[in-house]
């Protein structure tokens, strides 16, 4: 369970009749194109603002898919249904998919949704936590996941506090809801772009400690996954989704305003203030350096923060890292 904190029980709540299959195609496809379904990682929100414009604006039907937007009723199932099959393509993160392929799982990343970690250090202004040596003799809050303890202890190495001199408290699903009722003084997992913009709107002035700044290797937090055999099987279905994906991200960024609409009307029970400051936020990590196509994928830095993942014992086999992400379907790239 990657993300589970109160915007997303929040979230959860306002669109729980969004839970199992939901369809959104907003435009209507062609008569003969093919079915593609694709989960979410969790409920709808900013990160998806470029799948709800391709949606909006027909961009798959072009491409000649039918695309169905599922969303997951347990944030852990999405790569599990992937490789089950039922599912075509699933949104994840890129330390869920070496993971996943660490225990054998034949799962490759096709495109970056989002360039940089949304993962974030998130403290209240009062608490007056800017940087890593002011956790010491703090409380840190998580949600218990394995990798993100690992992004702890190397902030707090780099930094030189001891980890005995900072308490990291599992709050499971309760990130914020634990830090505003001061059972923690800052959480590590909440989203810079969601939480602590959420944060910002009722008065928190919250700071933010982003991870690839203070020691943990750079990642790309959202990415489409597929199974290698789709990919080797139908690579026209796979380049078709995926480049219609990029002209909604594209659009998105030409008009914000019109592409918050597109998510808005789609998931009607959002809060338009929310989606659209947050939507402002992440569009430039939506995009990749200048040159690159849309969900360009460094594998360099794959293979680094993959090491990272081996040195911290959080993966065992280094052949999960060797091809877990590739370029191939982008715009531009490929035979």
């Amino acid at each position: 369970m990657k993300r589970i904190s109160a915007a997303a029980i929040l979230l959860l709540s306002l669109t729980l009749t969004a839970c199992g299959e939901k369809k959104e195609v907003l435009s209507s496809p062609p008569a003969n194109a093919q079915s593609f379904s694709l989960m979410l990682d969790w409920v709808p929100n900013a990160d998806h603002v470029g799948i709800y414009k391709a949606l909006a604006d027909g961009d798959f039907g072009q491409a000649g898919l039918d695309v169905h937007v599922q969303v997951p009723s347990d944030p852990a199932t999405p790569l599990q249904l992937l490789v089950a099959g039922k599912v075509d393509a699933a949104i994840s993160y890129e330390p869920e998919v070496l993971l996943a392929r660490d225990r054998g799982e034949p799962l490759v990343s096709i495109a970056a949704i989002v360039q940089k970690p949304l993962t974030s250090i998130v403290s209240i202004g009062s608490k007056h936590i800017v940087k890593p040596a002011d956790l010491q003799g703090k409380r840190v809050g998580d949600a218990g996941i394995a990798y993100q303890h690992a992004y702890l202890r190397t902030i707090l190495a780099r930094a030189g506090v001891s980890e005995n001199k900072v308490k990291e408290v599992n709050v499971g699903s309760d990130l914020v809801p634990a830090m505003l009722a001061g059972r923690v003084d800052a959480t590590l997992g909440a989203f810079w772009n969601y939480e602590a913009i959420q944060l910002a709107q009722r008065g928190k002035k919250p700071n933010v400690i982003h991870m690839e700044q203070v020691g943990v290797p750079t990642y790309d937090e959202l990415v489409v996954v597929v199974r290698r055999a789709t990919i080797a099987s139908q690579p026209a279905l796979v380049r078709g989704f995926v480049q219609a994906l990029a002209r909604g991200y594209e659009s998105s960024r030409r008009d914000p305003k019109a592409a918050v609409a597109s998510l808005l009307r789609a998931n009607p029970g959002l809060d338009p203030k929310l989606q659209a400051a947050s939507v402002k936020a992440t569009m430039p990590v939506f995009f990749p350096s200048a040159g690159r196509a849309w969900g360009w994928q460094d594998q360099g830095q794959w293979n680094a923060y993959g090491q990272w993942m081996l040195n911290h014992r959080l993966i065992s086999n280094p052949e999960a890292i060797v091809n877990a992400s590739t370029n191939e379907v982008l715009a531009g790239q490929g035979p």
